[in-house]
């Protein structure tokens, strides 16, 4: 920042004087005056021009006779010392500047007037016929022999008493005009330190500031120069590209979902809190989303619909086209760049842009990246779901094997021991011994009744006695069968407990069959939530105008991006050179 120097004003206008102060002693020196430093330009404050005296110009004579259209002559010669001092006072309120005075004092010594001041020396010139504020006197100063006429100048129209000569009429000699100045001419009395050094400083300031003017000029036009070449440039090349050599591009939407074909009330276990929502498919959407923008997904594009060949037509421009022997990477790089698929975390929603110079093409090729999608989604649970059915089919394939083996080995019991059931044969055994007790009871109640006659009935009592122990001998024979092994038999309990054992372990095969039953349908029921299919929300539809490029939009980003790094290397440039300098 360049602050503007405050200098003191002059005033510009000539004031009225008073009249000077005489020398004491009446020392009569030319010289003794008061300079204000700026020679003939009055720089007094403005006063009423018409209470100005204004003096007479007189007018130089070369031949003593004169008409009424000559000049007026020259002032009556004063005598006395009143009339002197009043023509003097008069002169000084004239209102004449240091450098007319003091040119009418070095004209007075060169006419070798006796002046005791400068007003005197003016009050003589004019007595003796002389302008001293005339071009014409100068000039005499300096080559007395010369006649030069009096010219009027700009320098001349600037003294207040100018008194121009008719041509044809020369300077009146008046006496000593014929000698020679002297050698060493007494210097002119200089303005003061303290005047040379404001107007010294002033002058400086002038200099300094035209100078910093002209670096400022210069500065603008180096930055017009660099702005136009680091970032007009390349935003008109920039912008030409886009508005005249870019291919137009079409842009086709597509929105889907992937959900989870679960009930819709939520389970008993924590993950129902989070089904039907977008956090039970985060992980399947990020993997779809990574999958359409894998290399394997480009490949099976450009095998199914010819990616490569459709970016390496000539129609695209060069910067765009494909070259045609371009390498895998260079294929991707362009992949990456024309398909661009984002995943919204909230809603769940996969958004996926397609861009190609064909809207039907685009259209197409975003109706196949879906089925890929859909294939994708599938295969990530397939593998879940086939371990889940494949363990829980093979508990239940074990359980059935194990149920068939042990009903086998209890029917083989009852082949061996000819018997279906062994609680039925107890039964009846229990209920054969039953009714042996039975019988015994009552024919020893009537043995009993017999025996109580005085004289009982031998006959009739043996058959009795013959039944009771028959029957006593089928009771033990039936408890022995029961009981005890015979080398044609086997006890009925080793039977029964053999039979018992067979079918306790029938009934827990049969139990672990339907939990391996229940296991397997409760997998499968799993297997299905496991589920994952694609809904499409926004299908793929061509667009009937180009999306890309857009020229203006990236005509300006390209002019911010050329500005900033303009300004960063600038800055930078400009911090090392400080560093650089202190």
């Amino acid at each position: 920042m360049t602050t503007n120097p405050k200098a003191a004003r002059y005033n510009t206008r000539r004031v009225e004087r008073p009249e000077p102060p005489e020398a004491p002693g009446g020392s009569g020196l030319l010289f003794d005056n008061q300079d204000d430093g700026f020679g003939n330009l009055d720089f007094r404050a403005p006063q009423d021009k018409a209470a100005m005296p204004v003096a007479e110009a007189p007018v130089v004579l070369t031949e003593p006779g004169q008409t009424p259209a000559d000049p007026p002559t020259p002032a009556a010669r004063a005598t006395s010392p009143e009339e002197i001092e009043a023509a003097n006072k008069a002169i000084a309120a004239e209102g004449l500047t240091a450098r007319q005075l003091r040119r009418a004092a070095m004209i007075a010594q060169k006419h070798r007037l006796e002046a005791t001041s400068e007003y005197d020396a003016v009050r003589l010139l004019r007595e003796a016929g002389v302008d001293p504020f005339s071009r014409a006197s100068i000039l005499r100063i300096v080559s007395p022999e010369a006649e030069v006429p009096a010219i009027p100048s700009a320098g001349a129209a600037t003294d207040p008493v100018v008194s121009p000569i008719p041509a044809g009429r020369e300077l009146a000699r008046l006496p000593g005009d014929g000698a020679q100045l002297p050698t060493k001419i007494k210097p002119a009395k200089l303005p003061s330190t303290e005047q040379r050094a404001e107007v010294n400083q002033a002058a400086e300031i002038l200099r300094m500031q035209q100078d910093i003017a002209r670096r400022r000029r210069r500065r603008l036009a180096l930055l017009a120069a660099r702005l136009f070449a680091f970032v007009l440039m390349p935003t008109f090349l920039a912008g030409w590209y886009f508005y005249m050599v870019a291919t137009p591009m079409y842009s086709v939407r597509t929105e889907f979902v992937i959900q989870q074909a679960g009930p819709s009330g939520g389970g008993g276990s924590l993950g129902g809190l989070f089904s039907g929502t977008a956090f039970a498919t985060s992980q399947d959407s990020i993997a779809v989303q990574g999958y359409l923008q894998s290399r394997e997904a480009m490949g099976r594009l450009d095998e199914d619909l010819g990616f490569r060949a459709h970016f390496q037509d000539e129609r695209i421009d060069p910067l765009q086209r494909l070259a045609k022997d371009a390498s895998l990477e260079a294929a991707y790089k362009v992949y990456k760049k024309f398909l661009k698929i984002s995943f919204d975390t909230t809603e769940g929603v996969i958004r996926m842009d397609v861009i190609a110079a064909d809207p039907e093409v685009a259209a197409n090729w975003s109706k196949q990246l879906v089925t890929y999608a859909e294939g994708q989604v599938d295969h990530l649970t397939q593998r879940l779901r086939e371990d889940q059915m494949k363990d829980a089919q093979a508990g239940y394939d074990s359980a059935q094997a194990e149920l068939t083996a042990s009903q086998r080995k209890l029917i083989d019991l009852q082949e061996k021991f000819k018997t279906i059931s062994s609680d039925a044969e107890v039964a009846l055994i229990v209920s054969q011994i039953g009714g042996l007790e039975q019988q015994i009871t009552q024919e020893r109640l009537s043995l009993a009744q017999m025996e109580a006659n005085p004289e009982p009935n031998q006959a009739r009592m043996e058959p009795i006695k013959r039944r009771i122990a028959t029957l006593e001998a089928q009771i033990d024979e039936l408890r022995a069968k029961m009981t005890e092994d015979t080398p044609d038999a086997t006890s009925l309990a080793e039977v029964q407990g053999e039979l018992l054992v067979a079918q306790a372990d029938l009934q827990t095969r049969q139990m672990l069959l339907a939990q391996a039953l229940q296991s397997m349908e409760t997998s499968r029921i799993e297997a299905n939530r496991q589920v994952r299919y694609l809904s499409l929300s926004v299908s793929p539809i061509p667009p009937d105008e180009p999306t890309y490029p857009r020229a203006f939009e990236n005509t300006m980003v390209t002019m911010l991006i050329m500005l900033g790094i303009y300004l960063m290397v600038s800055m930078t440039a400009s911090i090392l050179r400080e560093q650089v300098s202190s």
